[in-house]
């Protein structure tokens, strides 16, 4: 599938853009902002973008009052097809996010509810109960996504709610031509209402992709055969920074070996988790490390490991923002992109992952672990690739049988000779193709 192959842009257009939080109903055509960077996005070696939430809502994009509209704070239906447009013209797919598991409190049908109470043909659209009160003192209570009542929750159980939704989906693939979408909070969504959107865009577009948001528990209750292609691997996610930040590569290497390992426990071999290093949610890589040497080496070890990369605009020149200084701050927007020695060490990094079937496909093995080095293998039927990271301010030599004399290095292109072993650079990476 295109998708395992990729290497992912992640945009949060209403930061992006530098809309303003509250929906003003004033159309501007923001968006097409997207189109300048496209060279940009070029030159970092990104195949696939994936936009959060471009359509109608209340604030923040996640509290949608339109599927059908391009919210107006971004421009217009038009205009975010001229985007997709010049986006498919590079080469570059287009995944959206898909907010399915509730809408806000400005969504058509739930305002509907709010002026008709009982006499609403849309009550059932949702979890209502008449006789109770919500924060907002409606005078009524509705099931709100983790207690926020301006998350309106939607009843996926209920079939006209089911039909708006495809329907939807329908019109941006015909109208948008998307390639994919990330549901947003899968981990909540109705297992039925997955499986039939699963079936249902399968029949749309051939190798239609499914990201899913999981955040914990077991990622095949949502990644398989009849529901996502891909979930979010929050477990690698927090173990790539923590084991940086505490030298011990022990951590990240132990979740990988689990997760993709070649035991037969091995909870996810094959399969193809979507990696990254920070996204809209969480404090950006760069104010999170600890050591700034380390910010490069960490990208080569989401590039290398098992999964689909995804980068996170603005982090790839070093961009640095907290959780604690709030959501507008790991949002931003910047007027151009920057594209300095970090974006062109991921340009690289992205040029070897997406031409690489063991880095796309290969099987995991640890092939040497200590608190401040890695070396694990990438391995199939075609092609084997030593991926080797070195988090220590000094050189390591490692020994290994490396079952050939000399190899590639994918990164730099330059041969690399294993003879009385490997010298490591302190603060370094490599990706080695062995010879067969």
């Amino acid at each position: 599938m295109w998708a395992y192959e990729s290497v992912f842009y992640q945009i949060y257009p209403l930061g992006f853009c530098g809309a303003p939080f509250e929906n003003d109903g004033k159309q501007e055509d923001r968006i097409l902002k997207v189109i300048d960077w496209i060279p940009h996005l070029e030159k970092l070696g990104v195949n696939a973008i994936y936009f959060s939430p471009v359509f109608e809502s209340d604030t923040h994009g996640y509290n949608t009052r339109d599927y059908t509209k391009i919210d107006c704070r971004l421009g217009s239906n038009e205009d975010f097809k001229q985007v997709c447009d010049k986006l498919h013209d590079a080469g570059i797919k287009v995944v959206l996010d898909g907010v399915f598991n509730h809408v806000g409190r400005g969504f058509w049908a739930f305002q509907d509810v709010l002026k008709n109470r009982e006499g609403s043909r849309y009550r059932d659209w949702f979890h209502i109960n008449f006789g109770g009160n919500s924060n907002y003192n409606d005078g009524l209570w509705y099931e709100g996504w983790e207690g926020n009542y301006d998350l309106v929750k939607l009843n996926l159980r209920n079939e006209e709610v089911i039909c708006h939704i495809f329907d939807a989906v329908k019109g941006w693939v015909e109208e948008f031509d998307i390639d994919g979408l990330r549901l947003d909070v899968a981990y909540c969504l109705d297992r039925d209402f997955l499986r039939r959107l699963r079936q249902y865009t399968d029949s749309l577009k051939g190798e239609f992709f499914l990201l899913g948001e999981s955040i914990h528990g077991d990622y095949n209750q949502l990644l398989n055969d009849g529901m996502c292609h891909s979930v979010t691997n929050y477990e690698c996610y927090k173990g790539l920074f923590s084991s940086f930040n505490s030298m011990n590569m022990f951590e990240i290497c132990h979740s990988l070996a689990r997760q993709f390992g070649p035991e037969n426990w091995t909870l996810y071999r094959g399969k193809h988790l979507l990696s990254f290093v920070d996204n809209h949610d969480v404090t950006r890589i760069a104010s999170n490390l600890q050591n700034e040497n380390h910010l490069p080496i960490i990208y080569a070890l989401a590039f290398g490991m098992p999964g689909i990369p995804c980068v996170y605009y603005g982090s790839e020149w070093g961009t640095k923002a907290h959780k604690s200084e709030g959501d507008p701050a790991l949002r931003a927007c910047f007027d151009k992109p920057e594209f300095g020695e970090l974006a062109a060490w991921i340009s690289q990094l992205a040029e070897a992952k997406k031409n690489s079937k063991a880095l796309n496909y290969g099987n995991y093995r640890n092939v040497v672990l200590t608190n401040h080095q890695c070396i694990f293998e990438r391995a199939c039927e075609d092609e084997r690739v030593m991926v080797a990271i070195n988090a220590s301010d000094q050189p390591y030599t490692a020994h290994f049988d490396a079952g050939c004399g000399r190899a590639e290095d994918l990164i730099s292109g330059k041969p690399h000779d294993f003879g009385g072993g490997s010298e490591l650079p302190p603060y370094s990476a490599a990706y080695w193709k062995m010879e067969r």
